[in-house]
């Protein structure tokens, strides 16, 4: 009678558990399903925020550029006069479109008591003190007064404006209003987006704390699918691990082992190569076109060529070796028990011969050629960092002598070595005194002599060893990772220059700088740029940012490409520089993202008896004239340049037959030269009878 019972008590505890399991699962799953729902709430509601936003943003910018066509239809030649005309119709047609589309995408209502909350949408669209709806309309309004104006003027298909012509002008003051505006709704609309999105966080928050207090009180009732669950996930976090600690000293797509391995072992080596009185060879390579694999061919050959060539590493050398990859094309290789200099000398062009052969990838055969540098424990160094700084100027020094060889390091290597930290101590002690110059090189219009830029250039005057060519110092830099601070050097002087000349009427077109991709990776460049504009007072319309090609392939990685978009908005401008050197594609030559291009002196120089680049120049001349995007020609020096340049139709020219790079003072003066003479007014003297 007792077993009965117990069964009894057994089936119906059974029975309780799989109530209890089933219930949870339900409860989890009614969780999960709402925090779905939410989270789709959630992503809905910032794709319609983002959405407004971006609408908010390209008012701002069509605002401003109403203004700027309105501005320069009135300035420009007749014959100029109707593209302009229809840029503006079209900007305000889309100002006008997009409005609409504003109001409908929030929903606002002039009549809503809504508007006379501060916090609102509604407050800045129909109430003080923005009134955005009102500028808004007065802003599309006048547009179209300016539009059926200059149409009626200009005899273009219209229904002709039949208002006094004093009537059309198009007041800034409405379009900065309207800037001022969709300014404070941009801010309204981010902030009440945060206002929602922290309500729905906190919702989500206690649903997910609510799901793991289920799935705690499942895990103490029903133990054995989660000890199993427990089991097996431990497995899995044995192989997670074991794998982790693999990529963690190895090359993810080589194999070989990386730099922090290479790093935590090296002196161990070289305690070992020093007991047993050895010598230990660090052989460090480099391929000389891997750049122009990945982007003639593209990464996936790139990686071909790399997982090759560490193979090729694997099988030239003994087990007691050490292959690592440092990173990108680099490789090192350290050679235990490595013997006489013959020995490595023999070793290193065999494995030199074995990595330089073809390689073919997908029917294509690639010659990448490696180049090596040398150097020998304990003859060049006694410890691992400077027998990887000797080995890398080696490497420097066999790249020098055209590649695909291999170079010992020298007394002579030494020399040039100490000379080099002696350079890199004197640049930081350059950049801490702000001692870098900056010298102008002007621009110029073949047709009329006008001015049309000046670019600021980088000297460094030394103050023992006198001016040193930038070509010595700028590599030196950008290898220490100098050029950031001395960019912001340059950029600085060059804006409080420029500055002064405009406030004193000296006419100077735009003024240049050079930036590299390393000085717009960092994260304030943008911020950076906008204050010195600020504080030295240049309108960011007077300053152009010079760029080379490989920033424009590299900024889909780097975020490069949206700074820069952001910078332009601000109305910066931006030049392609050494145009047609590079990879860059000719999508980038977009009018909507550059606005000069900069043709290479290499093209130039001798034009007028080298038809290649004769053909090259006009070709450049005709796509950026299509494109609407003006041109620059750098590096003309004769007249027989100049000559080629004009019968071309290349009309802006910049290089030593114009004007050699000056510094500020000469600078000055070669501008107020060729300022036009002002009418002088003589006083007849005499009396009048």
């Amino acid at each position: 009678m007792s077993q009965q019972p117990v069964q009894t008590v057994s089936g119906k505890l059974i029975l309780l558990i799989k109530a209890g399991y089933w219930l949870a699962l339900l409860i989890i799953a009614t969780m999960v399903a709402a925090s779905f729902v939410l989270l789709q709430q959630t992503m809905a509601t910032q794709q319609h925020n983002h959405t407004l936003l971006d609408i908010v943003g390209t008012q701002k910018t069509l605002s401003q550029r109403i203004v700027f066509l309105a501005s320069a239809t009135g300035a420009a030649s007749r014959d100029k006069q109707p593209a302009l005309v229809s840029a503006l119709k079209q900007a305000t047609a889309e100002f006008e479109t997009n409005y609409d589309l504003l109001l409908k995408q929030t929903g606002a209502d002039p009549q809503s008591p809504a508007k006379l909350d501060a916090k609102s949408i509604e407050s800045v669209l129909f109430a003080k003190p923005f009134h955005l709806d009102y500028f808004s309309v007065g802003l599309i309004a006048n547009g179209d007064r300016l539009i059926s104006a200059l149409e009626s003027k200009l005899n273009l298909d219209n229904d002709g404006y039949k208002g006094g012509a004093e009537r059309v002008n198009l007041d800034t003051s409405v379009a900065n209003a309207t800037l001022s505006g969709y300014a404070a709704l941009g801010q309204r609309i981010s902030a009440e987006a945060d206002e929602r999105s922290e309500k729905l966080l906190a919702l989500h928050r206690t649903l997910f704390y609510a799901t793991l207090g289920v799935i705690l009180l499942v895990a103490l009732f029903i133990f054995r699918p989660m000890s199993n669950a427990i089991l097996r996930k431990t497995r899995e976090l044995v192989d997670a691990r074991n794998s982790m600690a693999f990529i963690a000293v190895h090359d993810g797509l080589t194999g070989l082992h990386n730099r922090t391995f290479l790093t935590d072992h090296f002196d161990t080596l070289i305690k070992g190569a020093h007991r047993r009185r050895e010598r230990l060879a660090v052989v460090q390579l480099d391929l000389d076109r891997f750049k122009q694999i990945n982007d003639t061919l593209g990464h996936a050959a790139g990686d071909y060529v790399l997982v090759v060539t560490a193979q090729r590493m694997r099988d030239s050398c003994r087990a007691s070796d050490l292959c690592a990859r440092l990173g990108g094309d680099e490789f090192v290789m350290i050679l235990n028990g490595a013997g006489t200099t013959e020995d490595i000398n023999m070793l290193a062009r065999r494995i030199l011969a074995h990595i330089n052969e073809p390689i073919i990838f997908q029917g294509t055969t690639i010659l990448p050629g490696a180049s090596g540098g040398i150097a020998v424990y304990p003859i060049d160094a006694d410890n691992a960092q400077d027998l990887l700084v000797h080995a890398d100027l080696a490497l420097y020094s066999a790249k020098k002598m055209g590649g695909g060889n291999f170079s010992f390091f020298s007394e002579e290597l030494r020399r040039e070595l100490d000379y080099r930290k002696q350079l890199e101590h004197d640049i930081k002690v350059a950049i801490s005194e702000k001692a870098f110059q900056v010298y102008f090189q002007p621009q110029v219009s073949l047709t009329n002599g006008a001015i049309s830029g000046i670019e600021a250039l980088v000297r460094w005057n030394h103050a023992e060893r006198g001016m040193i060519s930038p070509g010595e110092f700028i590599p030196v830099a950008e290898k220490c990772g100098f050029m950031p601070e001395i960019g912001r050097i340059v950029i600085s002087k060059a804006i409080n220059e420029a500055a002064e000349w405009n406030r004193a009427g000296i006419a100077f077109g735009r003024l240049a700088v050079n930036v590299s991709g390393t000085e717009l990776r960092e994260h304030d460049f943008d911020a950076f740029l906008f204050e010195t504009l600020e504080k030295a007072g240049l309108p960011p319309q007077k300053l152009s940012l010079e760029i080379v090609e490989s920033v424009i392939l590299d900024d889909e990685k780097t975020g490069i490409a949206a700074k820069l978009r952001h910078i332009r908005a601000a109305g910066v401008h931006l030049e392609l520089d050494d145009f047609g050197t590079g990879y860059a594609s000719l999508s980038h030559v977009n009018p909507n993202e550059i606005d000069r291009l900069k043709i290479d002196r290499r093209f130039v120089q001798n034009i007028h008896e080298n038809g290649d680049n004769s053909k090259i120049v006009r070709a450049i001349t005709e796509l950026a004239r299509g494109l609407g995007i003006s041109i620059v020609a750098e590096g003309a020096e004769t007249e027989a340049e100049l000559d080629s340049l004009m019968a071309i139709g290349c009309d802006q020219v910049q290089g030593y037959s114009i004007a050699f790079p000056m510094p500020h003072d000469k600078a000055l003066e070669w501008l107020t030269a060729r300022m036009p003479k002002k009418a002088r007014l003589t006083v007849l003297q005499g009396s009048l009878k």
